[in-house]
């Protein structure tokens, strides 16, 4: 009993510290479905490397998320051509792709977004 309330403990420690922290990491499903679950602002972008349009989007995206407004968005980036079941899930056809949450909810998509402040408005309703 112990041991599990430790474990517990440690964990919600660190969601704690990496939710204050949140900025743009790799997709994980654990930590995607804890966020959304507890309606916390989360983007998934669905990245792949061959992709002239992800290239030009990712380090948009990357000084985005950095800015304070963002401070509590998380964006996870999922490759395109391994995550087929969240694009199923997600009903993403293309890669570029930006699908928002908050309150547990999609609130916002887009596809192919390479303006600064189109991406900025896609990513806005998240943090407000």
């Amino acid at each position: 009993m112990r041991y599990l309330a430790s474990s517990i403990l440690v964990l919600f420690a660190a969601f704690a510290t990496f939710s204050s922290q949140a900025a743009e990491q790799p997709f994980d499903r654990v930590a995607f479905d804890a966020a959304v679950k507890a309606g916390q602002p989360v983007a998934v972008v669905f990245h792949a490397d061959w992709c002239p349009t992800c290239r030009a989007q990712a380090p948009l995206l990357k000084q985005l998320v950095l800015q304070p407004k963002y401070k509590t968005l998380t964006l996870f980036v999922a490759n395109f051509d391994n995550e087929t079941q969240l694009k199923r899930e997600l009903h993403v056809n293309e890669q570029s792709t930006i699908v928002v949450f908050k309150n547990g909810a999609e609130i916002n998509r887009s596809t192919g977004d390479t303006q600064t402040d189109r991406l900025d408005a896609v990513l806005a309703g998240a943090s407000t």
